[in-house]
Formats: C-alpha cells, structure tokens, sequence
C-alpha cells in the first residue's frame, strides 16, 4: 500500500477543502473530525487502500458486509477486530459521501444498487464499535472521533459530498 508524502500537494488540498466545507459553510468547527477526514480522503487516494482487508481465504473484501462479517472471526485478536471496524466505517464514509453513485454498480444484465440508508447503518455501527476499544493510548485518544463519526455519519457524508463537489470546480473562474 502506498504512503502519500506529508509535503504531497494533495494533503494541504483535501485539508483546506474539507476545513473550509467543515468550519465556514456546515458550521462543524472540530479540527480533530476535519483532521480524520482529510486524511481518509488522502489514504484513499490509492485503491489498495481501500480494498486492503482479505480474508479467510486471501480474497479481497469488498463489501462492508464481508468487512463486517470478518471482524467477527475467532482467530482476530482486539486491536485487528478494532482496526476491521474503523475501516469498515471509513470505506461507508468514503463512498456514502464522495462517490454515493459508485455504491450502483452493473451486475450481468441488471443493476444492482446499495442503499445509502444501509451504507449509512453500516457505516454508524463500525464506527460505533471501533470507538469502544480503547485499549492502547493512540486507540484513546481515537475514540472520541471514531464516536463523533458515528453519531454525525449523515453529516460527514454530507460535508465530503460537499469537498467533492469543491474539488471538481476547483480552478473554474468565480
């Protein structure tokens, strides 16, 4: 999985977008949550981060579902189950709010669609669970916006619709 360079362009980007979206235009002034956001969105610049989990089998998992069923195996110490939530929630974070059309995908000769209600639900619930482990300090410290993100996951889907449709007009003439 590749790492993006802190003095990469794209993290003072994604960073100023989502604090301007956040802070001047939704009202939600928490420099921890924008903090989170915009490094998810830079995390998930590359696909194999987004698909990093695999399971049982060494398959990739793509579906939150998989995630979710995953995180439940016996063999998965705290912190790995911890770690399958957290990603769960941001992979229902990542395409519930920037890329909600992308959760529509063609299969054989008929669609198939994802409801955002139960993205959101997923989405929610890991995050949910993530939050209540707090094992190590770094976790800890974690918690609270693991908690805000579940209990603000509507918004913040809201708010990274919102980065996107920034970023896409970015450089257009005022």
């Amino acid at each position: 999985m590749k790492q993006v360079p802190e003095s990469h362009p794209l993290r003072a980007l994604f960073s100023g977008l989502t604090e301007q979206t956040f802070f001047c235009e939704m009202g939600v002034a928490d420099t921890r949550l924008t903090d989170y956001l915009s490094q998810l969105l830079v995390r998930f610049i590359h696909r194999d981060s987004i698909y990093m989990l695999k399971g049982s089998q060494g398959r990739r998992l793509v579906e939150i579902a998989e995630m979710l069923l995953d995180a439940d195996r016996p063999e998965h110490d705290a912190k790995t189950r911890r770690e399958i939530f957290r990603h769960a929630g941001d992979v229902a974070l990542f395409w519930s709010g920037v890329y909600p059309e992308a959760l529509q995908r063609s299969k054989g000769s008929g669609k198939i669609s994802v409801r955002l209600e139960e993205v959101f639900a997923q989405g929610k619930r890991s995050y949910y669970i993530a939050s209540t482990y707090s094992d190590t300090p770094k976790q800890a410290d974690e918690a609270p916006v693991l908690r805000r993100l579940s209990d603000d996951f509507e918004i913040c889907a809201q708010g990274l619709r919102r980065v996107r449709s920034c970023w896409e007009h970015k450089g257009e003439a005022s």
